[in-house]
């Protein structure tokens, strides 16, 4: 009995979908991280970049990874958008970090367009609560769009990377026409 206790258990956690408990409105967390850029180090700091204007963070599980790969690449894809809407766009992951700065360069991912960021221990996703229910040193499949106050405008969590890109344009889209200058 405690054996099927424990399968059902494990199947509803594994069938969850990602959940973030930041929500719209919500303080965001900020953190200093480093990374890479083009296969080039960095020092990736939310402060400094709110600076600028909004930015969406979105969290992936691994890098090197199906769903990750598309992701970045979506990422990547439309990085020339959400600059014209003044929206600097970083990843953060806590898995395969060793595998982080080829990630960052390689032409069928990020393409050099964005920063990523290590996360050891997934510190900085569990700040935001984005952490994998299985693997609680993974960060999930979240993204966040955060205003230059440091507010979360927008969440949106789903283990299918397909809509990252869509769902977080669409809210710095919103967002710049609700703050026009």
């Amino acid at each position: 009995m405690n054996r099927l206790a424990f399968a059902i258990a494990a199947t509803a956690l594994i069938a969850t979908p990602a959940f973030a408990a930041l929500k719209p409105g919500d303080k965001a967390p900020d953190f200093i991280a480093q990374g890479f850029q083009a296969g080039k180090s960095l020092t990736f700091s939310l402060a400094d970049a709110r600076k600028k204007g909004p930015v969406v963070l979105y969290f992936f599980p691994a890098a090197e990874t199906k769903g990750c790969n598309l992701e970045a690449k979506l990422f990547a894809d439309a990085t020339a958008e959400f600059k014209a809407n003044g929206a600097t766009v970083i990843g953060v992951t806590s898995g395969n970090l060793d595998k982080l700065q080829a990630f960052s360069a390689d032409t069928e991912k990020c393409s050099g367009k964005f920063p990523v960021a290590a996360d050891p221990g997934a510190k900085i996703a569990k700040s935001f609560d984005s952490v994998m229910a299985m693997k609680p040193d993974w960060s999930d499949r979240t993204s966040y769009v955060i205003s230059p106050a440091g507010q979360v405008v927008h969440v949106y969590s789903k283990m299918d990377p397909s809509q990252h890109v869509a769902e977080t344009l669409g809210a710095v889209k919103t967002w710049k026409a609700t703050h026009k200058k």
